[in-house]
């Protein structure tokens, strides 16, 4: 009904225009002309602004993955501001074009991707003896690594694949901005009489059809476009921290999958290190030189151990199922993953914090959306100032019928006529949207400040986690673990010659355990610190 009415009310107004630019003595005043032409320009600026509003500004609540297009004018009071979260990116995971570059091969690519509902992130609990392995196990030779596993998250990820169809929602917006108006056509007919013309009564019967054509004669639809255009840039930067988000996550499953192997290997050499401390105890017994008590006590750690390294295998199948949620992998086939790699640091130290942040700032995919956020707002003030000038119409009626009713036998005459309106600027009818639109431009640029110093502030963060946690795992090898071992080792031996119980063997084994969980959570806490440089920076700098 409302697309009817205002059907109805173009339609009687451009017979209103099409009659006073073809017929002035038949046609209405100017002043009723002025109103109906008015009221097309109101309704043409009425739908162009519900356009505009499309054009990746407001989206529907069912077509909204990024909670807001930076440098759009939407509110920020109750908006949750973000805090200094540590995330990681690679550059071409996203295939992130910078301003002015073509996209048209991200297309062709097909950067499509999914697979991944979030999942959580056990902690691996140790119980039991343990004992270190003598060599670190990185996984078979074509397993899977890190690098390997971003790229199956980029392909698989449904969530990423969500964010991504906005790229394309956004270049069909670009071609929304800028289509021209499409022209009116209007027959009318003009003084037809209540009954009949005759002598005393003159007059004639006019029919016309009439087409009327809005032209953008000071650069609206242009405007359009490149507001449009800076939207799609901003978009693109945001599907790359969307990516760089998913990775963060893939880094935290990554880690806890090599940390849960690890423990399984530690408790494998534990359990080996305890059959030939019963056949030890067993032997003791036997000879007399210990009572039963101390071979129950040896099986009770024996199958303690078996009992925890049964936990840890579960941890390390449930760590699986985790990371191949993120990958996309059926769950049927997550015990065939076998990750390649290792927590400990075998690359050189990281560049010093000055460098790291330098290329945070030139590189980080949320700031590079609040900067091209910032070319989007002043885009939108340009397109705002622009607005203040309704667009002109120009009418032309290429055939007028005119009987000839005071003579029947004189034949009717045919016309054509032209004309052209414009509203007269007198008042400035968008300069409340301009004044709103220069201050979006300012809040944007304030954005992009404190996002500066949130990047600054997190990579020094990352930067302080990393050297700490390598000091830490530097000062457990060189100075707590060989002196933890060489303790036990002699105790072993003591235990073993029977100069000492088993009870002062497995207290010096329990001191031992926990030295070798310091230096795992040490290894743990330096790797994920290591992906958190990266993820602060944006870039691949640590392996």
């Amino acid at each position: 009904m409302s697309m009817f009415k205002h059907l109805i009310a173009c339609g009687l107004a451009i017979a209103a225009a099409a009659g006073f630019g073809i017929r002035p003595a038949h046609g209405q005043g100017a002043a009723a002309i002025a109103d109906d032409i008015a009221t097309v320009i109101a309704e043409g600026r009425r739908s162009k602004e519900q356009a505009g509003n499309h054009l990746g500004v407001l989206h529907g609540s069912a077509e909204r993955p990024f909670a807001r297009i930076l440098g759009t004018d939407e509110p920020r009071l109750g908006e949750q501001l973000p805090g200094p979260q540590p995330l990681d990116i690679l550059q071409s995971a996203s295939r992130f074009q910078r301003p002015g570059v073509d996209t048209a091969a991200d297309r062709r690519a097909g950067i499509l991707p999914p697979a991944l509902p979030q999942a959580p992130r056990p902690e691996v609990p140790l119980y039991g003896p343990l004992s270190l392995p003598s060599a670190e196990d990185e996984g078979p030779p074509n397993g899977l690594t890190l690098e390997q596993a971003i790229g199956l998250l980029v392909r698989s990820n449904p969530d990423l694949a969500v964010k991504f169809q906005e790229i394309p929602k956004a270049e069909a917006d670009i071609l929304t901005a800028g289509l021209w108006g499409n022209p009116l056509i209007l027959g009318s007919a003009d003084s037809i009489p209540y009954g009949s013309y005759s002598p005393q009564r003159p007059g004639s019967n006019a029919y016309a059809v009439s087409i009327i054509q809005p032209f953008d004669l000071n650069g609206k639809i242009r405007a359009r476009t490149r507001l449009a255009q800076a939207n799609k840039q901003v978009l693109c930067a945001q599907y790359q921290d969307a990516v760089r988000l998913e990775v963060e996550l893939l880094h935290a499953a990554f880690v806890d999958v090599l940390a849960a192997r690890t423990t399984v290997r530690y408790l494998q050499t534990s359990v080996a290190n305890f059959e030939t401390l019963l056949r030890t105890a067993q032997d003791r017994v036997k000879k007399g030189a210990a009572p039963e008590s101390e071979l129950d006590t040896a099986l009770i750690q024996r199958e303690t151990t078996i009992n925890a390294l049964e936990e840890a295998a579960t941890r390390l199948r449930q760590s699986k199922r985790n990371l191949a949620i993120l990958l996309g992998v059926p769950a049927a086939r997550a015990d065939a993953i076998e990750p390649r790699g290792t927590l400990h640091d075998l690359a050189p130290p990281a560049p010093p914090a000055e460098s790291l942040i330098g290329l945070a700032l030139q590189n980080r995919p949320d700031l590079a959306a609040n900067r091209l956020g910032v070319r989007s707002a002043l885009a939108n003030a340009d397109l705002q100032r622009r607005e203040r000038f309704a667009d002109v119409f120009a009418l032309y009626t290429p055939y007028e019928f005119t009987a000839n009713n005071d003579d029947p036998s004189a034949r009717g005459a045919t016309a054509w006529g032209a004309g052209v309106f414009a509203s007269v600027p007198l008042w400035n009818r968008n300069q409340g949207n301009i004044r709103r639109a220069d201050r979006n431009v300012m809040q944007t640029q304030i954005e992009v400040s404190g996002l500066e110093q949130r990047v600054a502030a997190e990579v020094e963060n990352a930067a302080l986690e990393y050297a700490s946690s390598r000091a830490a795992v530097e000062r457990i090898e060189r100075a707590i673990l060989p002196r933890a071992e060489h303790r036990l080792g002699d105790l072993r031996r003591l235990y073993t010659e029977g100069q000492e119980n088993l009870d002062v063997y497995l207290n010096a084994q329990r001191d031992y355990n926990e030295v070798v969980r310091q230096y795992r959570d040490a290894l743990i806490r330096h790797r994920r610190a290591m992906l958190a440089v990266n993820t602060a920076v944006g870039l691949r700098v640590l392996p």
